[in-house]
């Protein structure tokens, strides 16, 4: 956690940051190791983190946080407490993550100075530690067996909604916190659709069947897609399924540190493009996981030339 924080407060003073009002509830995770942040917030002021949360949590704050606590049991307490410690102090506040009602609420403490931030925390998230990455690690080991578990299920007659039901028990069972999101298991012509949640269609032979899954685990996600038919399908869909597949290879075999994530999308789009695909490439080619399903880096043709 200390080597954390160095790097959270060296992110602030690049940012020109006094002090910083987190509100995102993965920042407010990754500072805390508090496992309910939507509840809570954190104050980042002078070299010190505070948890701010209310009454109802006294007890997982202390068991769960090694940051000082400060806990209010009537509902503007905390605001009280925010306007003693920074008044006169110059304020970023979190502006991906915060509505514009609730930046209003802050503005009529009145006395302090807020500006917006953007992508501070998200950055220091950005390279995550060993631990980090053995808990994702064993999200995506445990995903993966238990797909594997779950394939003979894709037969003529199954409905989507049962495969979706299979795969969330046998990954609470297996040891996950939960699914990461909404589990997609979409078929036939509904398999176009990028978040077709799970339907009461039957599967069909001939089907090919996108599943979108993940778990969370120690706060930590999984996110894989994968695409698998039923019975026997077209030569079409195999060839289509064939350039995606060495699409995937080929961006893989280019992945390595001082990579530009516009190339590595690219490696893959031009290859489809190239198989008659790149009008189906709508989107992107991948992006980071962590205490969050969707995090940088993005692999996008969208993505900054710089950033790798």
């Amino acid at each position: 956690m200390e080597k954390r924080m160095e790097k959270v407060w060296a992110a602030l003073e690049t940012a020109q940051l006094d002090s910083l009002w987190v509100t995102t509830p993965e920042n407010v995770r990754y500072l805390s190791g508090f496992t309910a942040p939507e509840d809570a917030r954190v104050l980042l002021q002078g070299g010190k983190a505070t948890l701010f949360t209310d009454s109802r949590y006294i007890v997982q704050a202390e068991e769960e946080s090694p940051l000082p606590a400060f806990i209010w049991r009537q509902g503007d307490e905390w605001k009280a407490e925010l306007k003693r410690r920074l008044e006169g102090v110059m304020v970023g506040f979190e502006a991906s993550n915060l509505t514009v009602a609730a930046l209003e609420e802050l503005k009529e403490l009145g006395g302090l100075n807020w500006t917006s931030s953007k992508g501070t925390l998200e950055a220091v998230r950005r390279v995550k530690t060993p631990d980090e990455v053995s808990k994702m690690r064993r999200a995506a080991q445990l995903t993966d067996a238990v797909l594997a578990e779950v394939l003979p299920m894709l037969v003529p007659g199954t409905r989507e909604k049962d495969v979706a039901l299979e795969l969330e028990f046998r990954m609470r069972r297996a040891g996950a916190d939960g699914a990461a999101f909404e589990i997609i298991v979409a078929s036939g012509p509904r398999s176009a659709m990028p978040h077709g949640t799970a339907s009461s269609r039957q599967l069909e032979d001939g089907d090919l069947v996108t599943i979108d899954l993940g778990a969370k685990l120690e706060g930590y996600h999984s996110d894989m897609t994968r695409a698998y038919p039923v019975g026997e399908v077209s030569l079409e869909l195999k060839r289509l399924y064939r350039a995606v597949k060495e699409a995937k290879r080929l961006a893989l075999e280019s992945a390595r540190a001082g990579v530009g994530c516009k190339s590595l999308d690219a490696v893959a789009r031009d290859y489809l493009t190239l198989e008659g695909y790149g009008q189906a490439f709508a989107h992107s080619l991948g992006h980071g996981v962590g205490l969050a399903v969707h995090e940088a880096p993005r692999l996008s043709f969208r993505s900054p030339d710089d950033e790798v």
